[in-house]
């Protein structure tokens, strides 16, 4: 653990770690800013807020699904560091809009006409620039780092990034919404001058042609890695750990406000337990693997995840509700005597999920050719990204039908057992610590 944390001080690391934790930190306090003032301000009902919350997750991913084939091949066919600056830049831009809509919701000017359209334009545009930056930062590390950094410096980047989220969940639900208009712009300017100083990271390949037709790049390009087995159980795995994920986000700001019956600050509360939790687990997987990379703790740690969704679930059927017009405050929902074991679930959910996808990240990234790792991860965010979508469209569709949100919990849990398969599948497919 202290041979990761000495990464911090290396300029081949620090630079991509603070760039990558402001760039969640920032999507976070966005995304999160703007769905709990619909949900709490704008929507009463818990079918529309669930669509809408459904609706920006959708539309954060779509991107993922659309330009990762493209993004995965500019990252292993130009620099690296350039490409982080490019996209750092067009964040200052997004977030202007961002800044833009916020303000008009909070005025309460063109509220359905103008502010929520341009919040979901700038969500779509920030889901572009995530999915540009998203193949950089795990493939970036395999180059600046030594073989055997590679899972504590993966590791590291995704602690960060859920403390990241973390922080920016936080803050999304206490800060008034025109703050937060004010700190994504600056937060944006600080993240652009810390990807300048990201070291550079050429192109490993020959100049190739890069195909700018999205579809044939994607079918070609999740083709071309799903043929191969252990790429293939990797995949699946991550991608089925991501839909249960999105599932969970969307279901959050609904199941506080109509279930618990609680304020926004409460939901934001769970969304920042969720991400210490996945922080927690992956750091904890490092020590337990001792840097190798492998799938051998993953099927008992999803397994554990969907036991806690399950204990999650009926601490929410035990929760009273608060007489019709009242909500709790944070300080009565931390009073109230259920509080701490569905925080323990919720604690339990996301750390069990840290320890899981972490090792699987890493693999990703070490069992292929450095020169080919940046689309690798281009062809799991397509399929992670996939996944996502179908999970937000499930969401929709179950609270369309009728079905309460504290019930979707248990076929959340469900999925974690073909999860679970899967990742038995890929550790069995490997003969050593890293599979071959």
């Amino acid at each position: 653990m202290q041979a990761s944390l000495r990464l911090l001080n290396k300029r081949r690391f620090l630079p991509l770690f603070v760039t990558q934790l402001l760039g969640a930190f920032n999507d976070n306090l966005f995304k999160n800013a703007m769905v709990l003032f619909v949900v709490y301000q704008v929507y009463n009902d818990e079918r529309s807020e669930t669509w809408f919350s459904a609706l920006a997750t959708g539309l954060f991913i779509l991107p993922f699904f659309l330009l990762s084939a493209l993004s995965g091949q500019l990252a292993d066919q130009r620099d690296k560091a350039l490409i982080i600056r490019w996209v750092k830049a067009a964040e200052i831009l997004i977030m202007l809009v961002g800044a833009v809509g916020l303000g008009l919701i909070w005025s309460g000017i063109g509220v359905h006409t103008i502010a929520i359209p341009l919040l979901l334009a700038a969500l779509f545009a920030m889901g572009i620039h995530s999915t540009f930056f998203g193949p950089i930062k795990y493939a970036i590390l395999p180059q600046h780092l030594h073989d055997e950094e590679v899972l504590g410096g993966t590791g590291l980047v995704e602690a960060g990034t859920y403390i990241a989220i973390l922080a920016g969940t936080i803050l999304a639900g206490i800060i008034p919404v025109e703050a937060a208009a004010v700190c994504i712009i600056i937060t944006a300017l600080i993240g652009y001058v810390a990807g300048r100083q990201v070291p550079s990271a050429p192109s490993l390949l020959s100049a190739q042609p890069i195909d700018y037709h999205i579809i044939r790049a994607s079918v070609a390009l999740v083709r071309g890695t799903m043929h191969i087995r252990r790429l293939f159980l990797a995949i699946m795995s991550i991608s089925l750990f991501w839909a249960v994920g999105s599932i969970l986000f969307i279901q959050f700001p609904p199941l506080v406000k109509n279930v618990l019956t609680a304020e926004k600050a409460v939901a934001s509360l769970f969304l920042a337990i969720f991400s210490i939790g996945i922080a927690i687990g992956s750091v904890a997987i490092n020590r337990l693997l001792q840097g190798h990379v492998s799938a051998k703790y993953a099927p008992a740690s999803v397994i554990g995840m969907g036991l806690c969704i399950v204990a999650f679930h009926f601490v929410c059927v035990m929760w009273p509700s608060e007489p019709a017009g009242e909500m709790l405050s944070l300080r009565d929902f931390v009073a109230h005597p259920l509080a701490i074991p569905l925080s323990l679930c919720l604690l339990g959910v996301s750390t069990f999920g840290g320890m899981f996808v972490v090792p699987l990240y890493a693999f990703l990234t070490t069992t292929v050719e450095k020169c080919e790792a940046a689309r690798t991860v281009a062809a799991n965010n397509i399929v992670n990204s996939g996944a996502m979508v179908i999970g937000s469209l499930c969401a929709i569709g179950l609270s369309i039908a009728g079905m309460p949100v504290v019930m979707q919990l248990l076929l959340v849990a469900f999925l974690t057992l073909p999860c679970a398969a899967m990742a038995w599948k890929l550790h069995k497919a490997c003969d050593g610590p890293i599979c071959h």
